[in-house]
């Protein structure tokens, strides 16, 4: 077999298995990173590993890679990976439900709605009982209309909200739009902390919903961390790898393992899920 080429440089056994694999897997994103910070990591270590050099933006164009499903900075957990042929796969994990682990703080509101931004109200808390969270997460559950945060990946005239708030740029509430929750559940409730478990489609984001149930309560609430366990058939348990696993081979592994996830033909648009009746979201996660 003629030795492959990428950029006009004659590739060795490694780069050649690199260019070569094809498909979806999931790496754990941890906090700290953005999403896209993270895949540059691990496309680095990938090219680095098959002795490939790159030059600028020249690296976009020798190795197909992409990621579904955007993690805020101050979120970990699943990631899903497209490579090869696989990044024309991304856009159906949109239609995955996904699985998240948050932890929630009452009696403070910031203006991120997560631990990463100013306070900017604080309100008493003392008079809310397990049994009064329990009862107000029956409302959040199934289709239900929610306001996404000001600080977020979606857009306006091309610049991400967030983007336009960091500059001090006047920044209008999107309005609500329908989203849907399969489940929600309290994990655990120490005052001012509780943690719940969340399963949800496309376009949820959970610090509005931490923001959301605070107001419900007569008080506010904050979001102090996010974990997302499962986008999709992904798991963070079974298929999520660890910065350590970023190596040719594991990947390659990896996505051979992840087949079994997947329809077993290319040309199929869509992602098994357990709500087939979901339709993809065009937007941003967290």
């Amino acid at each position: 077999m003629a030795a492959r080429e990428a950029g006009g440089v004659v590739l060795g056994k490694a780069a050649d298995k690199l260019f070569s694999l094809s498909g979806l897997f999931a790496v754990y994103k941890p906090k700290g990173p953005t999403s896209a910070g993270v895949l540059n990591i691990l496309k680095e270590k990938l090219l680095a590993e098959a002795g490939v050099q790159t030059n600028g933006n020249k690296r976009n164009q020798v190795l197909k890679i992409g990621h579904g499903g955007t993690l805020d900075s101050a979120a970990a957990g699943v990631l899903v990976v497209g490579i090869g042929k696989g990044t024309k796969m991304l856009k159906t994990m949109l239609a995955g439900s996904k699985k998240y682990t948050a932890i929630g703080l009452l009696g403070k509101a910031t203006d991120t709605l997560d631990a990463t931004g100013k306070v900017t109200e604080e309100k008493p808390y003392d008079q809310i009982t397990k049994g009064d969270l329990e009862n107000v997460l029956q409302k959040f559950t199934g289709d239900i209309m929610q306001v996404p945060p000001l600080y977020s990946a979606l857009k306006k005239d091309g610049e991400r909200l967030s983007t336009l708030m960091k500059r001090g740029e006047a920044v209008e509430a999107k309005p609500a739009r329908p989203v849907r929750v399969y489940s929600l559940s309290l994990q655990q409730f120490q005052p001012p902390l509780f943690t719940l478990d969340v399963e949800c489609g496309g376009g949820f984001y959970v610090r509005s919903l931490v923001s959301d149930i605070g107001k419900e309560l007569s008080t506010c609430a904050t979001m102090q961390e996010l974990t997302r366990t499962k986008h999709g058939p992904f798991t963070l348990e079974e298929h999520a790898l660890y910065e350590d696993k970023w190596t040719i081979d594991e990947i390659a592994r990896s996505l051979e393992h992840c087949k079994s996830l997947l329809p077993g033909e290319p040309s199929h648009k869509k992602l098994k899920t357990e709500h087939p009746g979901e339709t993809a979201v065009s937007c941003e996660d967290k």
